[in-house]
């Protein structure tokens, strides 16, 4: 079975399995073009996102690094009184705006900051009316 065919059973697979013992991956990834611009694929590979719940506003250092090194931070609040949350709130929209990074509120207490490198795609709905 030739690789084309190989592909198109695995995207509509009929119902026999696929037998793949000889089948040599790096001869089907050779195959395919690749990137054109050098920084696209060390952007994707290096893709990470660190989740928090801080305690303290000392915490905030810690995930501000994590912004500075290129990595997608996830915080939830929750466990932070509300003057402590605004604060760390303040400080990460700052750090996030300093690195031309964007700064989303995906939930209640939570947010999500990412570095320029890195896109959000749709939208959450907190409005609670609209269910």
């Amino acid at each position: 079975m030739g690789f084309k065919e190989k592909m198109k059973n695995f995207i509509a697979p009929e119902d026999e399995m696929l037998e793949l013992d000889d089948y040599d991956v790096s001869t089907a990834l050779s195959d395919y073009e690749k990137p054109r611009n050098k920084n696209a694929s060390k952007l994707s590979n290096n893709v990470t996102m660190k989740l928090y719940e801080p305690r303290s506003f000392d915490e905030t250092e810690v995930i501000a690094a994590d912004l500075k090194n290129r990595k997608a931070v996830f915080v939830n609040f929750h466990r932070l009184q509300k003057d402590y949350a605004q604060r760390t709130i303040d400080f990460l929209t700052g750090v996030t705006f300093a690195l031309d990074g964007k700064i989303e509120k995906v939930g209640h207490n939570t947010i999500l900051c990412t570095p320029r490198t890195m896109e959000i795609e749709g939208e959450i709905n907190l409005d609670l009316d609209e269910l």
